[in-house]
């Protein structure tokens, strides 16, 4: 039997390579043609064409970013000012804030202060009240109440019907030293019920302290028309709608809720997921399963949670919820989570901020370097692109993706529906595309295998589409000896596209690097090879 020749593309050794599909960033060693070994300002907007993402909007610039939230609204803090769309509303401690909402309530933490969005009230959760008072028989309900009163001028002022105080500095009877609720208030007069207290005949006059309190919480989230928390290993509910009272225990449906649970370190993020409160540790997860104190449980998996600091990395896009974990970022869908962090190869991160407008997640993470870099994966691709430095404060979603950085830029992604009226776009974005390296493999029909001989690269050939005042350069390297040199520079003043060649060049393997400014679409990349010797 005759033994064939090699098949080639051409009788003079040359074939083509065409790529019309560009995967995204993909930081690894085993990085495929058309993977981005390292990028800049690219997005999946035009996938599966490469393209630079739109411009920025920028609407405002804080001068001591401290934290933001969107519901209804735009609600940020500078310095220890809290801003509801751009208004000041309330003063707050200076320092990083984190913020959760019930009904037309704003909480921040870790002040204890909210903000109601429809009345515009600004006050602190927490009250107190302390001095001269009485405690007595009194009436409830209209009809006459043994024990029930504590009769105190001014305390009415700070507190409310369904309140629960704690009362301390009682000497004549210590145990009147408790945590009780208010069930009616009247003038001067917080009543109880019937024998709440131990009083002696004619009541008893003392100096009593009387406060509401609320938890020392590290995380917050809203579900089911409650505030839920957590640290170190305990979960916290308030009252059912009642954003004030968390220490309401009546034995009845509305009650808050508090419970301890027993695995290794404390908690590191909470949110509200698929209708159920999730709490995390680095590695275990749990919901809160049922709609009432009486038969909530909470179901515990050892799973990868979120790593300590990383708590607003959690954001939901495409239905799932992702995050940043001790090994890197992860999709969780209420089962067993899943990293998707394979594209950044041996690359470490932490402090993972997030944010995301449905089907996009955005965030910001710190290598090990100390610098940040702002990453998004889509969902409906499954790649990663990576945009730039920002070091994400905070994200919010209100009609548009909002960012506010480290820097107090306030911006809003690009691609926008709405523009807010003064904000500006930026310049023309600068961007690159640098490919993995390119090996052009030979493989001949009587084999399957690939042989890596040395090569010769003919033609570059690319079909793309400059915007007007864009620019882009093409620079190759062979055989990673670290010199760039630039193949073609291009400008356009209008839109166009472009068909390029490039001087030859014979070896082992190359790489392409394209930077540029301006709108840009590549639609095809095709190398022209001449096959050589092994050597």
């Amino acid at each position: 039997m005759a033994i064939g020749l090699p098949s080639m593309a051409y009788g003079d050794g040359i074939s083509k390579r065409k790529q019309v599909k560009f995967g995204g960033y993909n930081h690894t060693l085993a990085a495929e043609n058309g993977d981005l070994w390292d990028m800049e300002n690219l997005t999946s907007d035009f996938y599966p064409l490469l393209s630079p993402r739109t411009r920025r909007w920028t609407c405002r610039t804080l001068t001591k970013p401290n934290g933001l939230y969107a519901h209804d609204g735009l609600y940020w803090v500078d310095g220890t000012g809290f801003y509801a769309d751009g208004e000041l509303k309330g003063v707050v401690a200076d320092g990083h804030k984190k913020f959760a909402s019930l009904g037309a309530y704003i909480v921040i933490l870790p002040d204890k202060k909210y903000y109601n969005r429809l009345t515009g009230d600004f006050g602190t959760l927490e009250a107190e009240w302390s001095g001269g008072a009485k405690i007595q028989d009194g009436t409830y309900a209209g009809e006459k109440a043994k024990a029930n009163t504590i009769h105190a001028s001014g305390a009415a002022t700070k507190f409310r019907e369904g309140d629960a105080v704690t009362i301390s500095g009682a000497v004549k009877h210590p145990e009147n030293n408790k945590t009780a609720i208010i069930r009616e208030i009247s003038g001067d007069d917080l009543r109880f019920y019937e024998n709440t207290f131990t009083i002696a005949d004619g009541g008893d006059s003392e100096t009593l302290q009387l406060s509401r309190t609320v938890p020392e919480l590290d995380y917050i989230c809203e579900n089911e028309n409650r505030l839920w928390g957590c640290k170190g290993d305990t979960i916290y509910a308030s009252k059912l709608g009642d954003i004030f009272n968390w220490n309401v225990f009546d034995g009845v449906a509305t009650d808050s809720f508090a419970v301890d649970v027993a695995s290794t370190g404390d908690f590191t993020a909470c949110c509200s997921y698929l209708g159920y409160p999730c709490f995390f540790k680095e590695e275990h997860i749990y919901k809160v399963f049922g709609d009432k104190p009486s038969n909530f449980q909470v179901m515990g998996s050892a799973s990868l949670g979120v790593e300590k600091g990383s708590d607003e990395s959690l954001a939901i896009a495409g239905e799932t919820l992702f995050y940043l974990s001790r090994t890197g970022i992860t999709a969780w869908s209420g089962g067993i989570p899943q990293s998707i962090s394979a594209a950044f190869g041996t690359q470490r991160f932490r402090n993972g901020v997030a944010g995301s407008d449905g089907t996009k997640y955005f965030v910001s993470l710190q290598d090990t370097t100390g610098a940040h870099q702002l990453f998004v994966y889509d969902t409906r691709s499954n790649l990663w692109h990576r945009e730039d430095n920002t070091q994400a404060v905070g994200w919010g979603w209100n009609e548009e993706l909002y960012c506010l950085d480290a820097s107090g830029k306030l911006w809003m992604n690009g691609n926008a529906r709405t523009v807010p009226q003064g904000a500006t776009q930026e310049e023309l974005v600068a961007w690159k595309a640098e490919w993995a390296d390119f090996y052009e493999y030979t493989t001949y029909s009587s084999s399957s295998t690939a042989t890596p001989e040395k090569k010769g690269i003919g033609k570059l050939l690319l079909r793309l589409e400059l915007d007007e005042d864009s620019s882009v350069q093409i620079d190759m390297q062979f055989d990673s000896d670290g010199v760039w040199r630039t193949a073609k520079t291009l400008q356009t003043e209008v839109k166009r596209s472009y068909y390029l060649p490039i001087i030859p060049r014979r070896c082992d393997h190359f790489r392409i690097r394209m930077t540029g400014t301006g709108g840009c679409r590549l639609y095809s990349l095709v190398r022209e090879v001449y096959n050589g010797s092994e050597l």
